[in-house]
């Protein structure tokens, strides 16, 4: 790699800003976090005391009036804001990386990707979840054949939280593309996609649970893959006791795992991948287990180590993307075929039908 780091521009620095993007950027080699953007002045006081001698810009436009100073502009900014920041980004001859989902519909997303593809630019989309434990073990369980023919993935991202918490992510405004179906949905969908390939048809059911809620916060959604394994998804804010993080069933056995991945949890405290000991490690007693006929909750089946969770690997890719022509992690155009799932299913769910892809 080249011994200047690329400059980097981070637009947004509330949560996905300064507790993944930030953190993640100023400790990839190869990569300089140069400036954020916020016109919120507690969050420029954050950022400085977080990253010393980075520079600061209120709007999005005071950054890329200096995009020759740039290589490359992150958006960690609310969801709507994604396409028209993007696209102002690609014009002024900057890569991009996109936090999910990248648009709020999947002609968009290749609207973008044609763009970035016409201006020979780098766009990539933060999937920071395919680099989770649970998710890096299943995809060696796979590769290794210890499942055999997966027949069911079951995959849930839940959470107890009856009172709201405000904001653009809760708004019932389709133009916030708020709502759990678009932003935990996002990963659900994506994993499934990465593990078992292509959706021919989708079901869902999107509730609004609590009250005041304005979108939904509890939602299921059913795919079938083109090559016959059927995933089942959940994403909810409203469960008051949560299922297995994954339970995958296959011919010869099934991987049970419970918990989440432990590194959002480690950079909300202030760890940092390059000073915290055993990065992405968890306790043996989070392992899930493999086997056959047995219940994993009464100690049934083998235990299966958790590999590491990786989230630093996204940004190394992104540098090695950049500086040596390496493979984009995450396309655009991978983003935009989660996006024809994710429109399937609030249509599955408004019209309650099982909608054809």
């Amino acid at each position: 790699m080249s011994a200047t780091p690329l400059r980097v521009g981070l637009v947004g620095y509330g949560l996905a800003g300064s507790v993944f993007h930030a953190p993640l950027i100023a400790t990839t080699e190869g990569l300089a976090l140069d400036t954020v953007v916020t016109s919120n002045p507690e969050r420029q006081e954050q950022a400085r005391a977080e990253h010393p001698d980075v520079r600061l810009a209120a709007t999005p436009d005071e950054l890329l009036a200096r995009a020759a100073d740039l290589d490359l502009v992150v958006l960690a900014s609310p969801n709507k804001t994604h396409v028209p920041l993007a696209t102002a980004a690609l014009k002024a001859g900057l890569p991009v990386v996109v936090d999910k989902p990248i648009a709020g519909t999947a002609a968009e997303a290749r609207e973008l990707a044609a763009l970035a593809e016409e201006r020979g630019l780098l766009l990539s989309v933060f999937q920071n979840r395919r680099w989770d434990n649970d998710f890096l073990t299943l995809r060696r369980l796979l590769a290794e054949g210890e499942l055999g023919d997966v027949w069911r993935f079951e995959s849930r991202f839940e959470r107890w939280r009856p009172q709201l918490k405000g904001g653009w992510r809760e708004s019932g405004d389709p133009a916030e593309i708020g709502g759990l179906l678009y932003d935990l949905g996002s990963h659900l969908v994506d994993q499934a996609l990465v593990l078992f390939g292509p959706v021919t048809q989708v079901y869902a059911e999107s509730d609004v649970r609590r009250s005041g809620a304005e979108t939904d916060d509890d939602t299921f959604i059913a795919l079938t893959h083109a090559g016959g394994v059927r995933s089942h998804l959940y994403a909810s804010a409203t469960t008051a006791q949560l299922g297995p993080r994954f339970r995958v069933l296959g011919s010869k056995a099934g991987y049970v795992k419970y918990g989440l991945d432990p590194q959002e949890a480690a950079l909300r405290e202030g760890q940092r991948p390059d000073t915290a000991a055993a990065w992405g490690t968890e306790p043996e007693s989070l392992w899930g287990r493999v086997g056959s006929g047995e219940s994993p909750q009464t100690g049934g089946g083998r235990v299966e180590p958790t590999v590491p969770g990786d989230y630093p690997a996204y940004y190394a890719a992104v540098a090695k993307a950049l500086l040596d022509g390496g493979p984009n992690p995450v396309t655009a155009l991978e983003a935009a075929s989660a996006l024809d799932v994710l429109e399937a299913a609030r249509r599955s769910a408004r019209d309650q039908v099982a909608v054809k892809l």
